[in-house]
């Protein structure tokens, strides 16, 4: 059972997250890609080749919908179908060329949008910061 201190600290983290994640949602217009579309090639840049199903487990969707998303993926040219190495039968979705390259100009537009925002903060307090991102990292690599 989590502690008063724990649930207070939860609290305000998930408060200051989805407010962060907010404020950088507005730099995502500029990629012209919906959010939804965007995050499914999010997971396929910085995660690697996925299969659709395993795709839409990730991103915590029914099958059907991320079908769309994909096919929009597509559409556009920023993801790709490659039958599975080890069993042709299986498709696997990774981004191709265009696809990485737009999101990771999404990724350095949000990146420098929370920087300017940790600007007003002091050296120390960017320092904290950092260091209670890595925890959180390390509490969140724990997960089963």
């Amino acid at each position: 059972m989590p502690t008063d201190v724990s649930i207070a600290a939860a609290g305000r983290f998930h408060s200051a997250a989805i407010h962060a994640l907010r404020h950088v949602r507005r730099e995502d217009r500029a990629t012209g890609v919906p959010p939804a579309q965007l995050s499914a090639l999010s997971v396929l840049v910085f995660g690697g080749s996925r299969t659709l199903g395993e795709l839409a487990s990730a991103e915590q969707v029914r099958p059907p919908t991320m079908t769309r998303i994909v096919q929009a993926l597509e559409a556009e040219g920023l993801v790709r179908r490659e039958s599975d190495p080890r069993d042709g039968r299986v498709q696997r979705l990774s981004a191709t060329a265009k696809g990485r390259r737009v999101m990771q100009q999404a990724r350095k537009r949000r990146v420098t949008n929370l920087a300017t925002l940790l600007e007003r903060l002091s050296p120390a307090e960017i320092t904290r910061v950092q260091e209670s991102a890595k925890l959180v990292e390390q509490a969140l690599a724990q997960e089963p």
